[in-house]
């Protein structure tokens, strides 16, 4: 085990130091209060109380859980909270800030993340996604080398914060990081675990306007579910249309996996795979 945590190590610092990021543990009131305001701008809620705030993050921080932020050029662009499970870590939220998506934060992040629980002799990280949010998706199971294991239909009940406002249910896909496993090894050094979908049967497409276009279920050894092109814009532009997604999505995801199909990862232009077992 001691290898792999140096491995981890070394990969997290050689992320942090080429993206130009400086991840550190948040202890602070000030700093714990700065990280709640950054995540309740990135979620767009209209307070802190509705995601986690910087009281929950000092309970978090001084009973030895996971509470940090990332800096770039000293201004704090991302933050991270994650409390300790039985047997894992659960990353409960996390957040770049609007503006930097997409420049490095996030992974520089969950790379420290991984160190962080290798460190204390924990091997899995576990967290929740919008399986609708294909950009999400992608570094989840590709840029990290993450595995989907579970569809949760409306798994937080009604959300109203102003990434959620399309009023359809929260539905979540469970996402079980193997801190150890080669492909999450590899992912830590830059090398994207991509999937196949060649061959596989449509289940659900993007037709014209980016709707929902079912298909048929033909049971064959791999499937394809498209995710939306921009749910997040959907959102602002067509509620309706997004929570038609929520349900499109939903249906054909969950008969699939209750038959012993996983998710074996999406494509960068957001068609989900699933293979059967």
């Amino acid at each position: 085990m001691s290898g792999l945590v140096d491995e981890a190590r070394v990969a997290a610092h050689g992320a942090a130091d080429r993206l130009g990021v400086r991840i550190a543990e948040l202890s602070t009131m000030d700093d714990q209060l700065a990280a709640a305001e950054l995540l309740r701008r990135v979620w767009g809620a209209d307070s802190a109380d509705r995601l986690v705030n910087a009281s929950l993050m000092r309970a978090f921080s001084h009973s030895g859980n996971y509470v940090v932020g990332a800096y770039r050029d000293g201004h704090l662009a991302g933050a991270a909270v994650a409390f300790l499970g039985t047997d894992h870590l659960h990353s409960h939220i996390a957040g770049v800030e609007p503006g930097r998506q997409g420049s490095g934060v996030g992974y520089a992040m969950k790379l420290h993340q991984r160190s962080w629980a290798l460190d204390r002799s924990l091997s899995a990280v576990c967290w929740t996604y919008d399986p609708l949010v294909r950009r999400n998706a992608y570094f989840n199971l590709c840029k990290l080398g993450a595995r989907a294991t579970e569809y949760l239909p409306d798994f937080y009940g009604p959300m109203d914060d102003g990434t959620n406002t399309d009023g359809g249910p929260s539905d979540r896909m469970y996402v079980h990081w193997d801190l150890t496993a080669p492909e999450v090894a590899a992912a830590a050094r830059g090398e994207c675990h991509e999937v196949d979908p060649g061959g596989g049967a449509v289940v659900l497409a993007r037709g014209d306007g980016d709707f929902p276009v079912p298909g048929a279920d033909s049971g064959a050894p791999r499937l394809l579910v498209s995710a939306p092109a921009d749910v997040e814009g959907l959102r602002v532009t067509d509620p309706d249309l997004a929570v038609r997604w929520r349900y499109a999505l939903r249906e054909a995801m969950t008969p699939a996996l209750d038959r012993g199909y996983t998710v074996a990862g999406i494509t960068r232009d957001g068609w989900y795979v699933l293979e059967r077992a």
